[in-house]
């Protein structure tokens, strides 16, 4: 999006709203996707809105704060998290913006290799990012007498978005892998990785769960999550049609609810703490059929939500979120934290440090929402320069920072 970074480089009002709205309207290519990049948005805005809806804290005897869920005392709002539960989006669009991405690369003389190591690189640098800066914001906050409690609920909520990237980036490592099966099986080249989940969870979920040691579910953590992946890449091959995307829809309405009815799933799509199964950590085949659903419904909506994005009040915060992306996945997190762990000190808030366990509850933290937006948009102005190339900065620095992450990372893991 390097003609979104020349215009926010050369405008300083807000890209919201009036004429800079219009000059980023005006600036975008004529060929650019912008149904691609409505829906990366929505799939990105999804991240933080579920976190923040249902993510909640108890405060003990101390004052420090623990990791709580809504779902845990109000189950009946599992079904808000099929909505909120947008991965299979992401990945879908992901795996398409690399096919075009490669073929432009390949296109220009450049190597796959050259492609791939660019990709990472781009994904690597925020997440070094915000775990180097809260590996010196621990410290700190410990001496200003913040509980280690606190601290260790603080570094578990901000690393548990960053598995995102590390299996992002593992499955972009795969594209031309992807792109030959999609060339060789069109959309069925995904039907052999949900085969693969299937069969996992049948064993350890089915007669001879006891016999099944716990590792097992692992494997479903590849294949799960690439089968969107795979989707949008044969979607970006032109082998996925309306036909197809049909299928995809009916059918994954389909199976979902069969495994909801007569395979008793659980019906969040999020891990709930006190639960025996989960269907996200690794992703169950209820995640897959709500990624085929969600995928169909992406096809044959991306017309209608191109000319939709026509507009240039709706394009220009579309616009400003996809250049943003990373930046709102890594530091969501921080954003609530950085209210919640002040908020400690005064006993417990409605809907922010008090248990989540009533609708009133959630009626509190909806008031918070703006307010933990409103902290993103601050955090980002000095954050989102991780996002950009790192010029300027010595090997040294980039070996410092990258052994401050080791060090959050193993705190955030219990390893120290």
């Amino acid at each position: 999006m390097s003609w979104l970074r020349t215009t926010a480089r050369r405008r300083r009002r807000p890209l919201f709203g009036g004429a800079s709205a219009v000059a980023v309207a005006d600036r975008t290519p004529a060929d650019r996707d912008r149904a691609l990049d409505g829906l990366r948005a929505l799939a990105l805005l999804a991240v933080p809105v579920g976190h923040w809806l249902i993510g909640g804290f108890t405060l003990d005897g101390g004052g420090a704060l623990h990791n709580a869920s809504l779902l845990t005392a109000v189950g009946g709002l599992a079904p808000a998290s099929w909505v909120l539960q947008m991965l299979g989006i992401f990945f879908l669009v992901g795996g398409h913006a690399s096919v075009l991405s490669l073929r432009r690369a390949t296109g220009r003389g450049g190597s796959v290799r050259s492609w791939l190591g660019g990709r990472l690189v781009r994904l690597g640098r925020p997440v070094l990012g915000v775990t180097a800066v809260w590996a010196m914001l621990l410290p700190l906050l410990y001496g200003l007498g913040v509980p280690e409690a606190t601290l260790r609920t603080g570094a578990t909520l901000v690393i548990q978005p960053l598995w995102f990237v590390g299996v992002y980036a593992v499955i972009t490592a795969l594209t031309p892998c992807c792109v030959r099966a999609a060339r060789w099986m069109g959309a069925w080249a995904a039907a052999p990785l949900a085969a693969s989940v299937a069969v996992v969870d049948f064993l350890r979920y089915g007669p001879y769960a006891e016999a099944v040691p716990p590792w097992l579910s692992l494997l479903n953590l590849l294949p799960g999550w690439m089968f969107a992946y795979q989707l949008g890449v044969s979607w970006g091959e032109r082998r996925l049609g309306r036909r197809a995307a049909w299928s995809l829809l009916l059918g994954g309405a389909a199976v979902f609810a069969a495994l909801l009815l007569f395979f008793h799933y659980p019906a969040s799509m999020v891990g709930v703490p006190g639960q025996h199964r989960t269907n996200s950590h690794p992703p169950s085949l209820l995640v897959l059929a709500l990624a085929a659903a969600q995928s169909g419904a992406a096809v044959l909506l991306r017309d209608r939500l191109a000319r939709l994005l026509r507009r240039p009040a709706l394009w220009a915060p579309v616009a400003l979120v996809n250049l943003s992306a990373l930046t709102i996945l890594c530091w969501h997190q921080t954003a609530m934290l950085s209210l919640a762990v002040p908020a400690s000190f005064l006993g417990q808030l409605p809907g922010l440090t008090s248990s989540p366990d009533s609708l009133g509850w959630l009626l509190a933290r909806l008031a918070w929402l703006p307010v933990f937006a409103a902290a993103l948009l601050l955090i980002g102005r000095s954050t989102r320069r991780f996002e950009a190339p790192w010029t300027g900065v010595t090997r040294a620095r980039r070996a410092a920072a990258a052994l401050l992450a080791a060090g959050f990372g193993a705190f955030a893991l219990g390893l120290a």
